[in-house]
C-alpha cells in the first residue's frame, strides 16, 4: 500500500514557474514508476510525465517536452515535476500515481493515486 500527497500548486502568471512534489508514505517508492496526470474541467485526464523507479528513464508528452522535468528523491521517497514557461493551456488539477512496473502513459494502468493539486496559469 502506497500513500501519495501531491503539493505545489497554486495560480501564476504565463510564462513563470512551479515545482510540484508528490510525497509517499506506508511504503518506499523505490521500487515503483511514477507519473504525473492532469485533468482540467470537462476534458479527459491526461498523461504528462513519468519517471522509473531508478530515475534513469524519463518520458514526457509533447505538449511538455521541454519546459517541465520529472524527477525524484528515493532517499525522501519524494517525486517532482519542475514546470517551467507554463501556459493558460496549462491550467489543471495535477495528480502523481504509482505503479510497480515499466512508465506507461495510461492512467488505467497505475495503481495508487494522490488527491491532485490544482494549477492555474493567468495570462
Amino acid at each position: 500500500q502506497v500513500q501519495l500527497v501531491e503539493s505545489g500548486g497554486g495560480l501564476v502568471q504565463a510564462g513563470g514557474s512551479l515545482r510540484l512534489s508528490c510525497a509517499a508514505s506506508g511504503r518506499t517508492l523505490s521500487r515503483y514508476s511514477v507519473g504525473w496526470f492532469r485533468q482540467a474541467p470537462g476534458k479527459e485526464r491526461e498523461f504528462v510525465a513519468g519517471i522509473s523507479w531508478s530515475g534513469g528513464s524519463t518520458v514526457y508528452e509533447d505538449s511538455v517536452k521541454g519546459r517541465f522535468t520529472i524527477s525524484r528523491e528515493n532517499a525522501k521517497n519524494t517525486v517532482y515535476l519542475q514546470m517551467n514557461s507554463l501556459k493558460p493551456e496549462d491550467t489543471a488539477a495535477y495528480y502523481c500515481s504509482a505503479r510497480g512496473a515499466f512508465i506507461a502513459k495510461d492512467s488505467r494502468e497505475y495503481d495508487y493515486w494522490g488527491q491532485g493539486t490544482q494549477v492555474t496559469v493567468s495570462s
